[in-house]
Formats: structure tokens, C-alpha cells, sequence
């Protein structure tokens, strides 16, 4: 049996703080602003994992309420969302996200990103999709104020 699981986040981008993107230390002038470590990538594919599973969403297991998830890594997050997934009997397939972001440029970044995302999910790398897409200048996205992450995550039965 199939399940799959569609996730969103939106971060604002901040001065003075590290862009991690899954799992990842991407180089930029701009962060993203969250409780956690802002890591907007590993938010959308943690809500799609967990979605596809109608296991809840992150805000759910892991509130920005709840101190003990300030600064989180989101990596460990998402690792965590995907042991929820296995006790209720679904493995990871595939994953698939798409960045939407002025600056910086993801596809340099692409590979590695891709090959943590799939240690965190427990599949090879050829079972990760990242994209990097730009807003072609409109709106949040377009004038740098925030970055949108879509996701989609694909289970299967164990």
C-alpha cells in the first residue's frame, strides 16, 4: 500500500543567522527566521512524511511552544518524524521539494543536500529530489523577504 503526504513552510529571512536548508549550511547574507534552526526544507518534507502517514504535522509533535525546540536541528526532526512513520508500518519511497528563493542560487548545492536529506530518510540519494526555483521576482519570495518550500513524500507500506 501507498500513501503520499504534500508539505509547506515559509520562513522570513533575517541578517545575522545561518541558511541551513536540509540539513545543510548553505553560504548567504540571510538566514531564516524560526524557533527551530529555520531549516524550511526539512520542515516541508517533515510535514509531507508525517502527513502521508496521517501521523499529524510537525507543529503537532514538535511545537515552537515548547522550549526544549528552540534552536532544534531540523535534520533530527525529520529523522524523528520518520521513525513516527515506521511504528505505524510505512517506509520512505521518495521524496520531492521544491525551493522557492530569489538568492542564493540551491541547485550548487543540490547534491549535498540530496545525500543528507537521504540519510535523515533512511534511502538513497536517487530517491531525493531538490529543486531550487525563483519567484521571478514577485512577491515575498521575489523581493528576498522569505523563502516557500513545497514538498511531497511518497510511503510504503513495510
Amino acid at each position: 500500500m501507498f500513501r503520499v503526504g504534500v508539505g509547506y513552510d515559509s520562513h522570513r529571512t533575517i541578517d545575522g543567522r545561518p541558511l541551513i536548508l536540509g540539513g545543510e549550511r548553505i553560504p548567504s547574507s540571510v538566514g531564516l527566521k524560526g524557533h527551530s534552526d529555520g531549516d524550511a526544507l526539512c520542515h516541508a518534507i517533515t510535514d509531507a512524511v508525517l502527513g502521508a502517514a496521517s501521523a499529524g504535522d510537525i507543529g503537532r509533535h514538535f511545537p515552537d511552544t515548547d522550549p526544549q525546540y528552540a534552536g532544534a536541528d531540523s535534520l533530527e526532526l525529520l529523522r524523528r518524524a520518520v521513525a513516527i512513520v515506521r511504528e505505524k508500518g510505512y517506509g520512505v519511497e521518495n521524496v520531492d521539494a521544491v525551493i522557492v528563493t530569489e538568492v542564493p542560487k540551491i541547485a550548487p548545492h543540490v547534491e549535498r543536500i540530496r545525500a543528507t536529506l537521504a540519510g535523515a530518510l533512511g534511502v538513497g540519494v536517487d530517491a531525493v529530489s531538490v529543486k531550487g526555483k525563483t519567484n521571478e521576482g514577485m512577491g515575498e519570495a521575489g523581493r528576498g523577504e522569505g523563502m516557500f518550500v513545497h514538498a511531497v513524500a511518497l510511503l510504503k507500506s513495510v
